[in-house]
């Protein structure tokens, strides 16, 4: 059998890493073609003295110089480059059978997209393209013979609960609906985050290390944010609608603090198929990267003995309207999806800076949305222009905040 050469965008991110742990315990089946980082120099090296990548692109200069004279001087053969170009580049090359898309927000679109263009099997973990742009990711996949695999514990939990048939319409995208296979609904399971049970009126003093204190998930700090204002829920229902070929009013947000049913899909028949597992990234990885067959994940077998109750509760909108502005931002479509991303990412960051307050990072995603003025067709300059746009908006009312 085949090795897959893989390339991993965002290899020493949390994706990136578990990634690399799954294909550790399956060398005979996978084979490491690229790697690329931002600026982690430390632990890209590890990864190749470990990996022997014939390529590593570093989006920061300064941290490409550091790490190639680190490879030089080892005498190792992997090539180390930093340019944007370099970045969509690689992932085109005929060597590379599998692209793991885990660079975080809008940084990771332009790479996934070329992927995606390229004809690759993608797993796609930044939700951000998808959110940005689902409508056109979908077509290009169409067009290429891109295979389309989700990675989001949420998406992937959807996927696998769906007939084969659907899962192959999804993956290798065709003209399809849910209706005709007998799904009525999608139920997008979420803790709630770290401040499920906290009143609102405390928000205002949250601090970025206790809103980065996930209470089931080892996640990046801008991913954490998003959980504890429940933006990341809303960035799924956009994703999901675009991946499941669905509109907004089919997909119930369902809060599900244990994270143990990491989504649910509802039939006609008035069956509820549900995915479980202990929440560890490396199952939907594993999922996606043996689909359709399966391989060992390394990941700790759930003992349902051992559970407690499980809890069920609707989303509170009035303490998290993240989740009603992202399902405006779905049911109007266009660009404002990629609006609503470029606000979040930049209220986001200012949060984790000490710019604004919690409770000043929805408050801003919604003036952004309410500023920027969006364009009805998701095209990759309409959605770029409006990327900028919102940004500038975005950072300088956050200057203004603070």
């Amino acid at each position: 059998m085949k090795q897959q050469g893989i390339c991993i965008l965002g290899s020493t991110g949390t994706i990136g890493v578990n990634t690399l742990d799954v294909i550790r315990r399956h060398l005979k089946s996978f084979r490491i073609i690229a790697l690329t980082a931002n600026r982690q120099v430390e632990r890209m090296h590890q990864q190749c003295q470990e990996w022997q990548p014939e390529y590593v692109v570093m989006s920061d200069p300064e941290a490409a110089a550091a790490l190639r004279e680190i490879i030089i001087k080892e005498g190792l053969a992997t090539e180390v480059f930093s340019s944007v170009d370099k970045l969509n580049e690689v992932v085109q090359y005929d060597s590379v059978d599998t692209v793991m898309a885990g660079i975080v927000g809008a940084a990771g679109l332009l790479p996934t997209l070329a992927a995606v263009k390229a004809g690759k099997r993608v797993l796609i973990a930044n939700k951000e393209p998808l959110v940005m742009m689902g409508q056109v990711f979908v077509e290009e996949a169409k067009k290429s013979g891109a295979v389309l695999l989700p990675i989001d514990s949420e998406h992937n939990a959807i996927f696998q609960c769906l007939p084969f048939a659907v899962q192959q319409a999804t993956a290798a995208p065709i003209e399809h609906t849910l209706k005709e296979h007998g799904v009525c609904r999608i139920l997008l399971t979420g803790s709630g985050g770290p401040f499920l049970k906290q009143d609102r009126s405390s928000f205002s003093s949250i601090t970025p290390a206790q809103a980065c204190a996930h209470p089931n998930w080892v996640m990046g700090r801008k991913i954490s944010v998003d959980s504890a204002t429940m933006m990341n829920k809303g960035l799924e229902l956009i994703e999901a609608c675009a991946l499941f070929s669905t509109s907004p009013e089919k997909i119930d947000i369902v809060v599900h603090p244990q994270s143990v049913i990491h989504s649910m899909v509802e039939y006609n028949d008035g069956s509820i198929l549900a995915q479980l597992g202990n929440p560890d990234m490396r199952t939907p990885i594993a999922h996606a990267l043996a689909w359709p067959k399966r391989m060992d994940a390394g990941v700790e077998r759930l003992d349902l003995l051992k559970m407690s109750a499980l809890e069920f509760l609707p989303p509170d909108v009035v303490k998290f309207p993240s989740l009603t502005l992202a399902r405006q931002a779905a049911e109007t479509g266009g660009t404002l999806p990629a609006i609503l991303n470029a606000g979040n990412e930049v209220a986001v960051q200012s949060f984790l800076d000490g710019d604004i307050r919690f409770d000043q990072i929805i408050e801003l995603v919604e003036e952004t949305m309410q500023a920027v003025e969006y364009e009805p067709q998701q095209e990759l300059d309409n959605v770029l222009a409006a990327d900028r746009h919102a940004r500038s908006f975005a950072e300088r009312r956050a200057q203004n905040l603070s």
